[in-house]
This record gives C-alpha cells, structure tokens and sequence, in this order.
C-alpha cells in the first residue's frame, strides 16, 4: 500500500510539474507583452498551484523515509528469527562459524544503509520514469520528432559513457562497510575488556590497535574521494551542461525549423505566422520557449537521475552483498552446514573431510531425557566454520550416566576440559560422535563461570531469563524472590539498593560473591530438575558454599558441578576426573566413599605430604639465593 500511494504521489508530482512549466511560459509572456492582469493571474495561479506541489515533494519524501523504515523493520524482524532462534544461532556464528566478524555492525549500520538505498533508489528511478514518459509526449508534440529522437540518443550515449567510466563502487561500498566493521569491533572490544586492560595497563597497545584500524578505514574512504572527484566532474559535464546545451539547441528547433516542429508548435505557431505584428509573434516564440525549456529542463532532470542512479545502484549492490553475505551465514548455521558443500568444487580443490571438522559432526542430541547421558562421545573443541580445521579431542569417548539424585563433580586441571563438557551438553559445541540426552530446557539450568546481569530492576536480575509477566503469571511475588534471597543469604538486596523496581549497572554493583549467589538465586527460583554449575561458588566463603549446595540438594536439584576445588566432593556422589592418561583424553569415573575413591584421596594427601617434606630444602634453597644477592648487591 505504501509504494502504491508513493508511486500516486510520484505521478501527481508530475503533472504538477506539466502544469508549472506551461504556466511558466504565460507568465513571461505576458510579462514581455506589458499584460498586468494577465501577469497577476498568472502569479496567483503560481502561489496557489505551491501549495498542493509543497505538500506533494514533502509528503513523497515522507514516504520514502516509511518505506525504508517498514522494509528494515521486515528484515529486522526475519533476522532475529534467524539470529535468535533455540538452535543458538547468535552464539555459533560468532564463536563456531567465523564466517563473518562483527555481525553487530551487519544488522545495526549495514542493514539500515541497505532499505535507505534500496527506498531512495526506487524514488530516484520511480519518479524520473514516470517524468520521463509524459515529458517525451508533451515535447514530442511541441518540437517534432526530430528533437525526441536526439533527446533518446543522447540519454542511450550518456548510459553507455557512465557506465563504461564508473568505478567499481559496489565493491568499494563493500570494503568500507568491512573495514567500518573492524574499527566497530575493535571498540566494542576495548569496552567489554575494559576492566582488564586497565589491570595490565595495556593502553598503548589498545591506542595503536584502535589507531591502524581508522587508520585502513580513512585511507579506503580517501581513496575513494579521490576516484569520485574525477567520476563526478565527467558526470556533472556530461548531463549538466552538455545537456543544457543540447536543451538549447532542441527547444530552437520550432524556430529555425518550423517544418520538423511539433503539432502543438504549428497550431500555435500558425496565427502568429499570418499576423503582421512582429511583437506578437516574438511574445509567442517566447512563451514557447520558455515553456519548452521548462519541459527540457525537466526532462533533464529526470534522465540525470536515472542517470547517476548507476552509481547508486553500484552502492546498493556493494550494501546488498554485506545483507547477503549475513542472511547466507545465519541460514548456514541454522542448518548446521559449514564449508562448501558443492561437490564440484570439492573434486576441483580436492578437499578431504577432516577428522572432527564441523562437516564431520556424525553425533546425536536427545532431548527430554530423564537424566544426563554421554554414549561414547568425544569432547572435541570445534574449529572455526569458515576453513573447517580440524577440531581439538579433549575427553575421549566419554560414556557416563547421570540419575536424578546422583550429584556429580566434574574435576581436573586447566585445559582438560570440564567447562567444554557443559558446553556440548549445552548445545552450544556440537555432538560430533556418539549420543548427548538430557532433559528439556525447563527441567536443567546452567551457571557459567562469567556471571550475566542484565539491564533490568533488581527483580529481572532474580527471575532471568522470565519477564515481570511471567513472573506474575506463574504465580510468584516479591514475598516469594524475598524468601529466595534468605536462602542464598542476600535478604539485604532490595532495602539496600532501594527497592525491586531499582535499576542499576548491577555487574558494577554486585561484589563477585553476590554475583555468584544471585545466580543461584535465579536456580532456586526456577528450580529445574539438574543444575550445571561452573567453578559457581569460587568467589563465596566455604560455609556460604555449604548453605548453597545443601539448599539445592534440599529442593530437590540434581547438582553437576564443574570446579577444581575437592571441598566439594562431600555435596556429590561422584567425582569424574577429566586428563588422565598418557594423553591427558582419558577420563576416571569415581563413587564417592567407594574404596578407589578413598585410595585417590589418599593418594593427593600423600602427594601434598611429600610436598610439605621439602618445605626446609626450599626454605635453605631460598636463603641461599638471598645471600648471593645480597653478595652481589654489596660487591657493586
């Protein structure tokens, strides 16, 4: 309905411009002639004829600016489906796929300078053909079909030098929009590290970072100022002023050559040939003139828009190939499909599919499970999507089952992968061998290391990821989330930070224990069936730990705890130690107070025994070092 109503609007814009131009032509001929009332008249009709033409250009941007706004608002809509979607679209094609960087910069600024081109484009090329068309007619019949025929072959030439000139702007679109991208990225980075990089005092090297990537960016965009500034005056000479020039030469041709004129020109013109008054006869040349130049004008205008819509259809075609390259990514990751699956260009570069690489993903995940469930499933860091490396094996085979009830804690040093565990039971790495099952979404929570705050009151901090809607529709109330609190010891939240509805950047006011039990205040509240927690407690003190896990255990919350702390052995049944073996991929899975278990830990103390039976070497190690030092120290 909008383009309609656009398109209307773009056709009585041009009957409006009919109108001026034949009025403009009465009011210089009655101005030649001395005529005051007609000149009057005429400048009456002009104000009034400004109005409904003022409200037609206005309301004809308007709607251009509607349809460029409804257009992204489609898009926006269709790629958070997409983006957004329960297979973690916006966690793969980041951290999975590599196809692209910065995906942020896609959806917010390319997207946006996308539906603008494309809505201006169809204004630019709408209205000129509409003008283009009834323009033709009209000076068809006022200078003949002489005129016509060179006004078309100077637009066909003026096509064909343009294009052959015009640089490449698609792909210099393109490149921009990527290297507009890295410098977004580079500051968002420097954002969400803030923090760190200021502990590191890594300043200098962020500035330099930051400096180079503008640095590609402003010397793109000069290069292409400077490949515009030559385009643009070739352009400029050729429709401007070659074709006011020609515009001359055509709207002259009723008067040097009556015979090749147009039926409006003869009828008109007749009278004044068979009137001895030579005034007259000039007032009337000149009133054809003038409305004839109008037209030319006009016309001109028209055919230069269409005209230096070949750079902007260049521009959107580089806009439209940053949008295609985003929808392609998404739509492949959605799918699950990496790399190229056309199998003649796989025989052409002779591609082999790697072990563990993303088209090599063989694995089945099963959901609604009662439990937990790895059959022979390889724990295996995925590589990146976009040149399907190999993937890194962390556990081998991993074949374990976990009961409701039977809590578990998952051990192990730096690197062998217990995080990366929580992750495939996730869904965010694929199951590349084997079968994962577990429950459904409502029945199982994860805690991650990085504890998440949203911006939200301190209410939505509690219940995440539900809204205050659904809070009430479930039947909870504050009295509830207050009760919740007391559990994880933080009933002092709300009277400190002024109530449930306060909002604040919690990340920046919560100390790290409070971040650590505010998530699992949000376990509590939603109280699954299981509940992953990663290295959750490592900020709280131990008896707060205690309180934290014997509540879950109370509600009835099968725990599977990540962490390298064997404190918390007692709060599980079974301990799996990840990087065994000669490889560090074997895994051991132990029942606590079982008699392997009770060796394992008598075997860490006597570790930490023979450990602590070298305390007085070290100690002497360490004089002696001292007082070479301070020898040397002495010497100089």
């Amino acid at each position: 309905m909008l383009l309609l109503i656009h398109t209307l609007f773009l056709f009585v814009r041009t009957y409006l411009s009919l109108v001026i131009a034949k009025l403009d032509g009465r009011i210089v001929r009655d101005l030649i002639a001395a005529n005051g009332t007609g000149f009057v008249k005429g400048l009456v009709y002009w104000l009034l004829i400004a109005i409904p033409a003022s409200y037609t250009n206005s309301i004809i941007k308007f709607l251009q600016s509607k349809v460029s706004l409804e257009f992204r608002t489609r898009l926006v809509r269709y790629i958070h489906d997409i983006y957004l979607d329960d297979t973690l679209n916006f966690y793969k094609v980041s951290n999975i796929d590599g196809g692209i960087e910065g995906i942020d910069q896609y959806i917010t600024a390319d997207l946006i300078k996308f539906c603008d081109a494309a809505a201006s484009l169809y204004s630019n090329l709408g209205k000129p053909a509409v003008d283009f068309m009834i323009f033709s007619y009209q000076l068809r019949r006022n200078l003949g079909p002489l005129a016509v025929v060179g006004i078309f072959s100077n637009y066909f030439a003026t096509a064909w030098l343009l294009k052959a000139m015009a640089p490449s702007f698609g792909l210099l679109t393109s490149v921009e929009g990527r290297l507009e991208g890295e410098y977004r990225n580079a500051h968002s980075k420097l954002i969400t590290n803030a923090e760190e990089i200021a502990f590191y005092d890594g300043t200098s090297l962020e500035r330099s970072i930051l400096i180079k990537t503008y640095a590609r960016l402003a010397s793109h965009i000069r290069a292409i100022l400077r490949i515009k500034v030559s385009y643009i005056m070739f352009e400029d000479f050729i429709i401007k002023y070659s074709w006011s020039a020609l515009g001359y030469l055509f709207s002259s041709l009723p008067v040097f050559l009556p015979n090749w004129s147009g039926d409006d020109a003869k009828t008109e013109m007749a009278p004044s040939l068979k009137s001895a008054n030579k005034d007259f006869r000039e007032r009337d040349r000149m009133k054809q003139f003038i409305t004839n130049k109008r037209l030319m004008l006009s016309l001109a205008d028209a055919g230069s828009r269409m005209m230096y819509s070949i750079k902007d259809l260049s521009e959107l075609a580089g806009y439209t190939a940053r949008v295609y390259s985003m929808l392609a990514t998404l739509h492949r990751v959605h799918a699950n499909a990496y790399g190229n699956k056309n199998p003649q260009v796989r025989a052409r570069k002779q591609h082999k599919v790697k072990l563990y690489s993303l088209e090599d993903v063989q694995g089945t995940m099963h959901e609604g499970f009662d439990g937990i469930r790895f059959e022979h499933t390889p724990i295996v860091v995925p590589g990146l999507g976009r040149d399907l490396s190999a993937g890194e094996l962390l556990v081998n085979d991993l074949n374990i089952r976990i009961n409701p009830g039977e809590h578990l804690l998952i051990s192990g040093s730096n690197g062998t992968g217990k995080s990366a565990v929580a992750r495939v039971l996730g869904g965010l790495w694929p199951v590349f061998r084997g079968l994962v099952s577990k429950p459904l979404n409502r029945d199982i929570s994860f805690l991650p290391q990085k504890p998440y705050l949203s911006n939200g009151s301190l209410r939505e901090q509690i219940i995440y990821p539900s809204s205050e809607v659904e809070m009430y529709e479930a039947g909870k109330t504050d009295s509830d989330l207050l009760d919740i609190l007391r559990m994880v010891r933080l009933e002092y939240l709300p009277d400190r930070e002024g109530g449930w509805n306060t909002k604040k950047q919690w990340k920046d006011v919560f100390s790290g224990g409070e971040k650590q039990r505010v998530m699992f205040a949000r376990i509590l509240y939603k109280r699954p069936r299981f509940a992953v927690i990663d290295e959750g407690t490592s900020a709280v003190s131990s008896d707060v730990e205690g309180l934290l896990y014997e509540t879950c255990q109370k509600l009835g919350i099968t725990l599977v705890t990540i962490s390298h702390r064997p404190s918390l052995l007692r709060y599980h049944k079974a301990q799996l130690r990840l990087g065994e073996g000669a490889h560090g991929d074997e895994w051991v899975l132990e029942q606590t107070g079982t008699d392997e278990a009770r060796l394992s830990v008598e075997r860490e103390i006597a570790e930490l025994e023979e450990q602590l039976g070298k305390i007085d070497e070290l100690k002497a190690r360490r004089n002696e070092i001292a007082d070479l030092l301070l020898g040397k120290k002495a010497t100089k």
